[in-house]
């Protein structure tokens, strides 16, 4: 593999490790082996820290393909609870209001859940990298705001029930670019007359990469020296 002209790595993140953390590292061990001081890699698509698996990291002149990388159609498996909600829409944030969700039943969740597909329009949360007059809706939550962010038009090609056990429910989710899983489960728990939050988050794959065919961060140089 070529990776100064440029190779694309499928990287499973994990738990609390953000993007940024996983490209120094690979960065780090990629620029001892070839005595570059700075080499160059870019991920195609954000995880949030607490969301895991398949991070594409690009080397070279493949961060060119970064924006084709980010189109392509992604899997996730997410668990949402739901009677709850909090500020962030996932458990980055303490609940901040607690919901009913005694009434809800597996028949109410499979109908509800197919609302959801297809062409929709998806409110991001505010604690996202999205700009608001140049600066980004995360700072300003911070700060305390709790303005709302335009709805953006999304693809979502398929959500499966994986599970159902109250208060938590299990989905598989296909989907196009720009869709947050977190508002997903905002909305979801919304259109059940109760509350929602993510619990857990894994993107098990984009495009062709899968997770099984993922590096871990750990045994990544190791892999590097038999490259």
């Amino acid at each position: 593999m070529d990776f100064v002209a440029g190779e694309i790595i499928p990287i499973a993140k994990p738990y609390t490790w953000t993007s940024f953390q996983i490209v120094n590292k690979v960065r780090y061990n990629l620029s001892r082996k070839y005595g570059i001081k700075r080499f160059k890699v870019g991920h195609a698509g954000t995880l949030d820290p607490l969301a895991t698996g398949v991070l594409l990291l690009c080397t070279g002149k493949a961060t060119k393909r970064i924006e084709e990388l980010q189109s392509h159609t992604k899997e996730y498996v997410a668990e949402i609870t739901l009677g709850a909600t909090t500020p962030s829409f996932d458990m980055e944030h303490p609940v901040d209001a607690t919901y009913p969700y005694e009434h809800i039943t597996r028949e109410m969740v499979e109908k509800v859940l197919l609302q959801f597909t297809g062409n929709i329009a998806q409110r991001p949360p505010l604690f996202s990298a999205c700009k608001v007059d140049g600066k980004r809706a995360y700072d300003l939550a911070r700060k305390g705001s709790d303005m709302q962010l335009e709805p953006k038009q999304i693809r979502i090609d398929s959500i499966e029930l994986l599970e159902y056990e109250l208060p938590k429910i299990k989905i598989k989710v296909t989907c196009g670019k720009g869709t947050y899983i977190r508002s997903l489960a905002r909305d979801i728990g919304e259109a059940l007359q109760s509350g929602g939050y993510l619990s857990d988050l894994i993107r098990t794959r984009i495009g062709e990469y899968k997770l099984e065919d993922c590096i871990t961060p750990d045994a990544f140089q190791e892999w590097l020296e038999n490259q």
